[in-house]
């Protein structure tokens, strides 16, 4: 997914957020909820995550310099990564917190007036459209690169923006379910419990998020090779050259979502010259790129195989 895909989604998942927020905090302030201030943070926390993946897509797109050769592409992972922080130690700790202090301390009746049923029920439904709306678009440009099997497009995708506000966007969509759970049972039985139970579990969802987020990204960020199929086709084209005795070590790392090094070792037929083999290896490379432009750096060496 090219990074104007990114940005749309994360552009849509942040206007989604940060009107979501502010009714939910007014939502919050004027019935006592736990749960509903539980999603008011994790909204806006949502939100200020918005903002640090697109800072990491900005500065991923730096030219290389003296200290970066290769670029500054795996910085989107590195902030990425922040984020994942963000969702862990903000929204799924404070949402735990939260559910436990309302468990200490609430012990009286719950006001089920229409007015408090009102603002819950309305600023949860609205809330379920919005942050379905900006699910659908996020979705929508992920499957534009990857159609079909959503887990294991995942672990393949190198987009970490757009994955991180899938992931955010899916857990705020069971965190709202699970708030609007919480509420009705609360109505229910007249007991709020139930309202700091839901926050605990939106807590401990956020949690896990926030722990899958950053077991993705640290692959990333610890340097992850290109996908098995990009591979095979560097050894389909290295095979259509006659000249080559052999090949191997092929490595590969992703330095950003569009960005490949390649590294491979040839060896090239004993009655060659170094004048032919020289536009041998620029054919080599043109060849690769054209299939794959991620490819951006190819480094070929002619040393026997190991």
């Amino acid at each position: 997914m090219a990074a104007g895909g990114s940005k749309l989604a994360i552009f849509a998942s942040m206007a989604a957020n940060l009107g979501i927020a502010v009714m939910k905090f007014i939502a919050s302030f004027f019935t006592g909820s736990s749960a509903m201030l539980s999603e008011g943070i994790h909204s806006l926390i949502d939100t200020t995550n918005g903002v640090l993946l697109l800072w990491g897509i900005k500065r991923s797109k730096k030219e290389p310099d003296e200290l970066h050769p290769f670029g500054h592409g795996m910085e989107i992972y590195f902030w990425s990564f922040v984020v994942s922080i963000f969702v862990f130690s903000l929204g799924g700790g404070v949402a735990i917190y939260e559910g436990i202090k309302h468990l200490n301390e609430h012990h009286g009746t719950v006001d089920t007036s229409l007015k408090m049923k009102y603002w819950n029920y309305a600023v949860l439904i609205g809330s379920l459209l919005f942050e379905g709306v900006s699910l659908w678009l996020a979705w929508r440009e992920f499957r534009k690169s990857y159609p079909k099997g959503f887990l294991t497009a995942i672990s393949k995708s190198k987009d970490a923006a757009t994955i991180a506000v899938i992931i955010e966007n899916g857990a705020a969509v069971g965190g709202l379910l699970i708030a609007l759970i919480g509420v009705t049972l609360t109505y229910y039985y007249e007991n709020p419990v139930f309202d700091a139970w839901a926050s605990i579990i939106i807590g401990v969802l956020l949690s896990g998020v926030a722990l899958f987020m950053a077991v993705e990204t640290k692959r990333l960020l610890i340097g992850e090779a290109a996908v098995e199929s990009e591979i095979v086709s560097i050894n389909n084209i290295l095979k259509q050259f006659p000249q080559l005795e052999a090949f191997g070590n092929i490595k590969t790392m992703h330095l950003g979502h569009e960005q490949i090094l390649l590294g491979a070792n040839i060896n090239f037929k004993d009655d060659l010259t170094v004048k032919e083999i020289e536009p041998i290896v620029k054919e080599i490379k043109e060849k690769i790129v054209e299939d794959n432009p991620k490819i951006k750096h190819i480094f070929i060496e002619t040393d026997s195989i190991k």
